[in-house]
């Protein structure tokens, strides 16, 4: 989570900008401190030595200076803040760049591309390619922040705004809500992924195939897919060919993800089983209630979703 090693061009213009402020800045401190210390040490009166006279004097050229002087450095600060400003907006992005929509939930992401993908809390990009999010809001105001690849952006209700960058270097980045949306506010979190080409066509890939088939022999996921089918998840969560929910995160590549929760907990069985048995001991406020299901009822429904991917 830092914004000093920028892996984007919006990033690495934002970088810029800070790294030329900041010098420019410390120019500043260095002649304050230089004057500061020039008034107290050598141009300032000692003991014994007459007072300076109290007669009042009108010097027109360091009036125009200490005017001018300001001027100029905000002069130099605003204008490439300004430069900046203009070039990170979306109508510079190109035509063919890759739109995803990006919807912010209490308290989770929701990801959704032009063919159909659709992904909770980890965003897939390719490197070298433009990528334009248009970013929405289901509920209050957030803000959409990824350190290394640039932004924060709000997601406002009623109104779509826009980030568009260059990732250049592959990896997985963190990202956070940036603007305080409740009581999880601190646990909304999520991951971009900037894969290479050839790495993003497969994940595409394998996200539009749906998930894959579970081994035959795996008995306990069988059992667990039952659960799943009779169980309230299927109101709330979409599964390609087994449920179509509306209110909760996508669960299609469930077990490819690294993380649950919007990125709380590492995707382990055993944390999905705390997940699913209490998920408002680890996200105060969560909108999903407890599922009150036996030992193997919950080990079956744990190794279905882990078999998603």
């Amino acid at each position: 989570m830092t914004t000093l090693a920028p892996k984007s061009d919006l990033a690495e213009w934002i970088y810029r900008l800070f790294i030329r402020v900041t010098l420019w800045d410390a120019a500043i401190l260095a002649i304050v401190v230089v004057a500061f210390i020039l008034a107290v040490f050598v141009f300032s009166s000692r003991v014994g030595e007459a007072a300076p006279s109290s007669t009042a004097s009108s010097d027109l050229s360091l009036e125009v200076a200490w005017t001018l002087g300001p001027a100029l450095i905000l002069l130099m600060i605003s204008i490439p803040t300004v430069r900046t400003i203009f070039r990170s907006q979306t109508a510079r992005a190109p035509a063919d760049a890759l739109a995803i929509k990006v919807i912010g939930h209490q308290w989770w992401w929701d990801f959704q591309y032009p063919d159909g993908i659709k992904t909770a809390n980890e965003l897939h990009i390719p490197s070298g390619r433009a990528v334009r999010l248009k970013l929405e809001s289901d509920d209050i105001i957030h803000s959409f922040w990824v350190p290394q690849l640039g932004g924060k952006r709000d997601l406002v209700p009623g109104q779509v705004n826009e980030i568009a960058l260059v990732a250049t270097t592959p990896g997985m980045y963190p990202g956070q809500c940036a603007e305080f949306c409740g009581l999880s506010h601190a646990n909304m979190r999520f991951r971009v992924f900037v894969d290479s080409p050839a790495d993003f066509a497969k994940w595409q890939a394998a996200e539009i195939a749906g998930p894959a088939a579970a081994p035959p022999d795996d008995h306990l996921a069988a059992d667990g897919a039952k659960v799943f089918a009779n169980s309230p998840c299927t109101t709330c969560h979409t599964i390609q060919g087994v449920s179509k929910g509306y209110l909760g995160p996508e669960l299609t590549h469930f077990g490819s993800r690294s993380t649950l929760a919007a990125g709380v907990l590492a995707n382990t069985p055993d944390n999905v089983a705390k997940w699913i048995t209490d998920p408002q001991s680890i996200k105060p406020g969560a909108n999903m209630p407890p599922l009150i299901l036996a030992g193997p009822k919950r080990d079956a429904l744990v190794a279905y979703l882990e078999s998603l991917k």
